[in-house]
């Protein structure tokens, strides 16, 4: 027999070796395990047959465990407090009061709704953990479905089978446009007037990048590149040195220096919301 399948054998008799080096007696390895007494001495007897040597002798009333028994309670002890950490550890990563949560979201959302919904989750369960992943929606969805992040921020909501997904809120998208450009100061402008504009883009990935192509597309025509960003605050300074226009959520209560936001008509809005994997419990 090989030392794992012994092993193997061995395992599950682990707590009655505990309970009896902690108890030397066995109606009390009986009581403390909450089983009968004929089940310990039967499960005793399997372990020494399985060891090939006597685990306990006499010692007055009670018994004794031979050295090699206590050898292997000592490792008992030491393998059951292991496994207790392992529970509690597990029990802890999944519990709403103490877990830990890795959140992946898009740029975009770093500015103001990550650290609102953050604000709002800590004020209940201000025991919770939180890893933070930023990146392309793409990177997201990629990072979700092989299990790195735990729950994701995304728009537009993926369509993914591997993936469910709940929206959360709907935002618009406006025209960035340099302060002291023509189209600065009107109340609208259609998709279909920029057609001439050069456009400061998101890569290729980004949910907004992907948005933007697409109204592009539907009004007629395929935007003109003049640069391309992985960062909504450097598609913004590109914007305000007068290097192109650029289709991106609000900035905030007011517009950045040196940049005027001016509504679409009609006003485009992406849905963002919460994804996770579908075949598993989410945590908390």
């Amino acid at each position: 027999m090989t030392y794992d399948s012994l092993s193997a054998q061995v395992a599950p008799h682990l707590p009655l070796l505990a309970a009896l080096r902690k108890t030397g007696n066995v109606t009390r390895a009986a009581e403390l395990l909450g089983v009968p007494q004929p089940t310990v001495s039967r499960r005793l007897a399997a372990l020494a047959d399985a060891l090939g040597a006597p685990l306990t002798v006499p010692d007055g009333r009670g018994i004794r465990l031979t050295r090699a028994a206590n050898l292997l309670a000592e490792a008992a002890e030491r393998g059951l407090a292991a496994l207790d950490t392992g529970v509690r550890l597990a029990r802890e990563e999944v519990s709403p009061e103490s877990g830990h949560v890795v959140l992946g979201f898009l740029h975009l959302l770093g500015r103001s709704l990550v650290p609102s919904l953050l604000r709002g989750h800590r004020a209940r369960y201000p025991g919770v953990r939180f890893t933070l992943v930023q990146g392309s929606r793409q990177e997201m969805v990629d990072r979700l479905v092989g299990g790195e992040v735990d729950l994701a921020l995304l728009a537009p909501l993926p369509s993914v089978p591997a993936l469910a997904s709940a929206g959360l809120v709907d935002e618009e998208i406006l025209l960035s446009v340099p302060a002291a450009h023509p189209l600065a100061g009107r109340r609208s402008v259609r998709v279909s007037e920029l057609a001439d504009e050069e456009f400061v883009l998101l890569e290729q990935g980004y949910g907004v990048r992907t948005l933007t192509d697409e109204l592009c597309a539907a009004a007629g025509f395929t935007p003109r590149i003049a640069f391309e960003g992985q960062e909504s605050d450097t598609v913004r300074g590109l914007v305000a040195a007068g290097l192109g226009v650029a289709l991106l959520p609000r900035f905030g209560p007011g517009s950045p220096a040196g940049v005027a936001e001016v509504p679409l008509s009609p006003r485009p809005y992406r849905t963002i919301g919460l994804a996770w994997r579908a075949e598993e419990p989410m945590t908390p």
